[in-house]
């Protein structure tokens, strides 16, 4: 295939112009490297502390980090409060789009009082700093407003994305204890009202050894649906939260105060509750929105299309932007709907000009085709941001010509739910950035690229590839993963623990310039649409239905979706294979279980599945199957033969 790009240089330099006005210069890199606490301590200073800290880091308890140790804050005064008492009041913090075409717009002041209010009435239900909240929504603002009244409050949030089954919403309330969930009626879904709060009557009905922990459901209305409604328990949002006073004092706590949990998938299909703190959380958050996205408080319009179900939507559409008084645009619907324009005429409405979005969506665009962006006026993007996975070269140039008017630079973004922040990225104003490759650590930021026993891959003439790793702490670490420290250090820092590295779970490649290209999970967790999702939470699901004797899973390359989920199933001696209607059984039984976003694409039934003598998958061997490639070595396999087996089930 010929390559029609008019412009298909290597390297994407910066404008003059962009460059000149730029947020972020060379010498941040020098001024980290020369006294990496300073610089933390500089951006820290952004903040407002009500208490100064005694000590930048404190890594004495290695691999659990303190930053900021004495240091207290309140992260809802730093996103809302201290704005509108600098006169920006009337600044619009959210233009809220809702997708059957409802919109709002809410100031700094009226986001203020909202929180305010929901702080008030969270105080009266009887939350005390350090209780755990679930928070089951759609992207409504309130679903924002609770986030920032649960982090006025020291109230500890857990936030699930409303798309996960009850299932999936039972296991995380248990996990962390929740005294209340917060959640909507319904959630509007390409135009229909899709039921949410009985999907959590469900999760509780579900039978757990204790029962649960939750003490009151408090309920937004949304879509007008009709909701089952236990007394006592069940509370409207519009009779309680709206009625309480819009007057609240903050009070401040500790740098290292549990903000939130975020679960995340685990290679035992137990999801991992990730926790993260105050201080060093909002510090990196901070930091990196202001320099990455190259925001201009007053005059940039932000749009960061993720879910707050994700980090991406804690992180860059919560805490980090909010902090730094930026107007954003928060849409709640998906990006067809009513059609392909959606997207296109909400930047044109607002005059959007940060655009931080998924590699899926922008290949999902280029499937679309550039006329349906080229037919709006998209003059008003300056810069593009990229997150989720590593975005392939192709998508990454069309990305900058059609959208970015071939003008726009992109910062593609390597990041985790465990380090909070973004961690490697092109600085706007300063990288000359190659389509595909993140480029290198944020000032701030270390990160090596290495082979298994630990040692520095060697730039030569070819590319060295290895595994990331991060070899200093940062601000944004997750402290840990609630209930849980021993598979935090296993999971995390056992690999390198001689070394005292964190191991990322990604491998990387260095380029012949000593630039970084992420290359992707090495673990048994998948990466489907930039949403991690263990091999064994979907094989869980799979055999839980009762013709399933054993199943296997892996992530196949996915020219849309970056990988999708293909799966080999071995059915129970008395299960009938229906073919067809069995795999669409199989598959809704995983939406169901999980969510649709873990819906495979291929479900293969099968007779045998490739062992090693000691009774584990080969998924390294599955996946050469998936993707259509020459078998690896099958030497240390029971039966090598079975192959053909697979190979006729998939004709």
């Amino acid at each position: 295939m010929t390559d029609t790009t008019a412009d298909h240089r290597e390297s994407y330099p910066p404008s003059a112009e962009f460059a000149a006005a730029a947020n972020a210069d060379a010498s941040n890199y020098a001024r980290a490297a020369a006294d990496r606490d300073a610089f933390w301590a500089e951006q820290a200073a952004r903040l407002h502390w009500d208490q100064p800290w005694s000590q930048v880091l404190d890594w004495s308890d290695a691999p659990v980090a303190k930053w900021f140790v004495d240091g207290k804050l309140n992260v809802a005064y730093n996103c809302v409060d201290r704005h509108v008492l600098d006169g920006h009041g009337d600044q619009v913090a959210i233009h809220w789009e809702g997708e059957p075409g409802d919109s709002r717009d809410i100031t700094y002041a009226d986001l203020l009082a909202e929180v305010s209010r929901a702080a008030n009435y969270l105080t009266e239900l009887g939350l005390e700093p350090g209780d755990r909240v679930a928070i089951y929504m759609p992207m409504v603002p309130e679903a924002i407003v609770s986030m920032l009244a649960c982090a006025r409050l020291g109230l500890t949030h857990s936030v699930v994305f409303a798309g996960f089954s009850p299932t999936a919403l039972r296991q995380r309330v248990d996990d962390a204890s929740a005294r209340l969930i917060i959640t909507t009626d319904g959630q509007w879904r390409r135009g229909k009202a899709a039921p949410l709060k009985e999907a959590v009557d469900e999760a509780l009905d579900a039978t757990g050894e204790n029962g649960h922990s939750v003490e009151h459901v408090l309920v937004v209305r949304r879509t007008d649906i009709e909701v089952p409604w236990t007394e006592g328990r069940d509370l409207w949002w519009h009779e309680t939260v709206a009625q309480a006073s819009p007057e609240h004092t903050p009070q401040a706590f500790d740098a290292e105060h549990p903000l939130f949990i975020l679960y995340t998938s685990g290679t035992t299909g137990k999801p991992k509750g990730i926790l993260h703190t105050t201080g060093g959380y909002l510090t990196q958050a901070s930091y990196t929105h202001h320099n990455v996205f190259d925001h201009k408080a007053g005059q940039d319009i932000y749009w960061c299309t993720a879910d707050i179900g994700w980090v991406t939507g804690h992180t860059y559409i919560v805490y980090g932007p909010l902090s730094n008084r930026t107007t954003q645009v928060v849409y709640e619907g998906t990006p067809n709907f009513p059609d392909e324009h959606r997207h296109w005429n909400i930047v044109e409405k607002y005059g959007v000009t940060i655009y931080y979005t998924a590699p899926t969506l922008v290949r999902t665009f280029m499937k679309w085709g550039k006329e349906i962006p080229g037919a709006h006026d998209l003059s008003s993007i300056r810069l593009l941001g990229s997150v989720g996975e590593p975005i392939n070269p192709e998508a990454w140039r069309w990305y900058r010509e059609v959208i970015g008017a071939s003008t726009a630079p992109i910062v593609d973004t390597w990041w985790q739910t465990e380090t909070g922040s973004i961690m490697i990225s092109p600085l706007p104003g300063v990288t000359a950035a190659k389509p595909g490759a993140a480029m290198t650590p944020l000032p701030g930021i270390s990160a090596k690229v290495v082979d298994e026993e630990g040692r520095a891959v060697q730039l030569g003439e070819t590319e060295a590839n290895g595994y990331l790793v991060l070899d200093q702490p940062w601000p944004s670490m997750l402290r840990g993963i609630w209930g849980d420290m021993e598979r935090y250090r296993a999971t995390y820092w056992e690999r390198y623990a001689e070394q005292g590295w964190y191991f990322a779970g990604d491998g990387a490649k260095l380029d012949a310039d000593g630039d970084l290209w992420v290359l992707g999970r090495v673990d048994d967790v998948m990466n489907v649409s930039g949403h991690r999702i263990s091999t064994a939470e979907v094989e869980s699901a799979l055999v839980g239905h009762s013709g399933v004797a054993e199943a296997a899973v892996v992530g196949a390359s996915d020219t849309t979706t970056g990988q999708g989920i293909v799966a080999f199933v071995i059915l129970t001696a008395e299960a009938k294979d229906t073919g067809a209607a069995l795999v669409d059984e199989l598959k809704a039984e995983v939406s169901r279980e999980i969510s649709p976003i873990a819906r495979p694409r291929e479900i293969h039934v099968v007779p045998e599945l490739p062992k090693t003598r000691s009774g584990k998958i080969m998924r390294r061997l599955l996946r050469d199957v998936a993707e259509g490639r020459e078998l690896g070595d099958t030497s240390t396999l029971v039966d090598p033969n079975v192959f053909e087996a697979i190979r006729a089930s998939r004709t």
